[in-house]
């Protein structure tokens, strides 16, 4: 489907293509050498390197972002052209790279044509004498479309999570390989892209007695506190082959969760985590939000953390994107069982845009990317609540408040086309939502898909709340908490929209690409 729409370029030559250009990377450290991997101090002599790969995201169907990082202050020139050749190139001067992004930096494209594979190449250029360029490190993204044309796109979270990271003779973070053969348009990431509060050890002692050993640098070796740390965390997961690989092949859609700063964080919360000196998790935040922006191409966020995650991705006239942001405006964990809750999971500013965009929106398709569950009930130690639900299976409380007025504005507003895709829970399933079965009924029926992790501990199920009355026709989670990569599988999610038909079928995958679940949505059906 989606391989058809790049221009002319063959899904077998573009993943070939890819692959080599990919290749051809020197890492900063070699992942399948030493266990140990710390990140190299800056080099003054030679020529700016791009050892870190690059990466699209937000991608329209006119404009892009290209985000890279040197190795020493650095001009970043991006070119574009519609092969491989870089004939007729298109030349855009970005940033210079200092000190002050961590020698990160993204170049804004504009006037990109709709529907169409884009080549390009990033060349570093010393300030001081421009025509001195580093090795040019290339990519390639398709624009979204301005007509109906297939789509696919791929989700899933949770990176180096529960002292699982890099393990070379594991093969990696090997998912990422299956996705990028996928060839999807996009991929969203749900969040926890990484975890700041998991170290990551150089070896693990799994139940069978076999040893998990990870690749580990200095910053991964402890929580992450300082604004250097934070970035550590972020450059970690590009020690990966496979992910330097699909970085340069698949634009992203990027949110962020708790695990960018702390398990289950909310705003003005003071630590009780005795391996941290800093306790206040605003600071914390703050740190972890500049340098999330400074390590991901986000059109609404900049370096200094400025801006919003929140966000809508506009995909041609089948498809708009809406990424939410539950963690930066929520309510404190609590047993969230108040009658009125405004400020919710979401904020009032939040909840009035999602209001606004979803109105407007006239795309086929409707999808929220939410960085957390809907009716899955997720606590935060023995009496408080960390998402939405909080297991009172009757009329909406607390943050489940918010949600119903929501699901009720979709409803009055006659918005069709809505679904939801989340991660978080660190297993894959489906749960379709129905007035009939629900406490609160006034709302129309959606679907729910959650998939992951990516690179992290899989959990057994957690129990589902009655009040949007959920229910779960697929789940495949295992049965203790913590089991390894090597032990369970990771998982992502596949969505295609047919473009003749308008027809979304979301598909459950597995490491490995074997399909666990298929559900096919016709458009503009209520009650499906």
């Amino acid at each position: 489907m989606a391989q058809g729409s790049g221009g002319g370029v063959g899904r077998r030559a573009l993943l070939q293509g890819v692959a080599a250009g990919s290749a051809a990377l020197a890492l900063p450290a070699a992942v399948g050498a030493a266990p140990a991997a710390a990140a190299p101090a800056l080099v003054r002599g030679g020529r700016p390197r791009a050892g870190w790969g690059v990466q699209a995201g937000d991608v329209t169907a006119s404009s892009g972002l290209v985000w890279t990082r040197s190795d020493r202050p650095a001009r970043m020139v991006v070119q574009t052209a519609a092969t491989e050749s870089f004939r007729n190139a298109r030349t855009w001067h970005g940033p210079l790279l200092g000190p002050g992004t961590d020698f990160t930096g993204v170049t804004a494209l504009h006037g990109l044509p709709a529907g169409e594979q884009v080549h390009y190449r990033v060349l570093l250029a010393d300030p001081d004498h421009p025509e001195r360029t580093g090795e040019p490190v290339t990519g390639t993204f398709r624009t979204a479309p301005d007509r109906r044309r297939d789509i696919r796109f791929l989700w899933s979270g949770d990176l180096a999570g529960q002292g699982w990271g890099i393990n070379p003779e594991h093969g990696g973070y090997r998912v990422f390989e299956d996705m990028r053969r996928r060839n999807p348009d996009f991929f969203v990431c749900s969040g926890d892209n990484i975890y700041a509060d998991n170290p990551i050890p150089e070896r693990v002692t799994l139940p069978d007695g076999r040893i998990w050993r990870n690749v580990t640098t200095e910053e991964k070796s402890k929580v992450a506190e300082t604004l250097a740390e934070f970035r550590g965390a972020f450059r970690y997961n590009l020690l990966d082959e496979n992910l330097l690989r699909f970085n340069a092949q698949v634009p992203t859609i990027t949110q962020w969760d708790d695990h960018e700063v702390h398990n289950n964080w909310y705003p003005g919360q003071l630590l009780d985590d005795d391996r941290y000196r800093v306790k206040d998790v605003d600071v914390l935040a703050a740190r972890a939000l500049r340098a999330f922006g400074e390590y991901f191409p986000i059109r609404t966020l900049r370096p200094d953390a400025g801006g919003r995650v929140y966000r809508v991705l506009r995909h041609g006239p089948l498809l708009d994107v809406f990424v939410l942001d539950m963690r930066r405006y929520r309510d404190a964990n609590s047993p969230d069982r108040q009658t009125d809750d405004p400020q919710g999971i979401l904020g009032a500013e939040q909840l009035r845009w999602l209001k606004r965009e979803l109105s407007r929106s006239r795309a086929v398709w409707k999808v929220i990317a939410s960085d957390m569950p809907l009716g899955l009930v997720v606590t935060d130690g023995p009496a408080n609540f960390e998402a939405v639900a909080q297991g009172d299976p009757g009329a909406p409380l607390g943050r489940e408040l918010q949600i119903a007025e929501l699901l009720r504005h979709i409803k009055h507003r006659r918005i069709t086309g809505t679904l939801w895709l989340t991660a978080d829970v660190h297993y894959t399933s489906a749960q379709h939502y129905a007035p009939e079965r629900a406490a609160f009924k006034d709302f129309e029926p959606f679907w729910e898909f959650v998939s992951g992790p990516l690179g992290a501990g899989g959990f057994p199920a957690v129990k589902l709340d009655g009040t949007f009355g959920p229910e779960q026709p697929f789940i495949k989670a295992p049965d203790r908490a913590n089991v390894s990569p090597a032990e369970s599988p990771q998982y992502f999610g596949e969505v295609e929209i047919d473009g003749g038909s308008g027809e979304l079928t979301v598909r459950l995958r597995q490491e490995g690409g074997e399909v666990l679940f298929v559900k096919t949505l016709q458009p503009g059906r209520v009650g499906q």
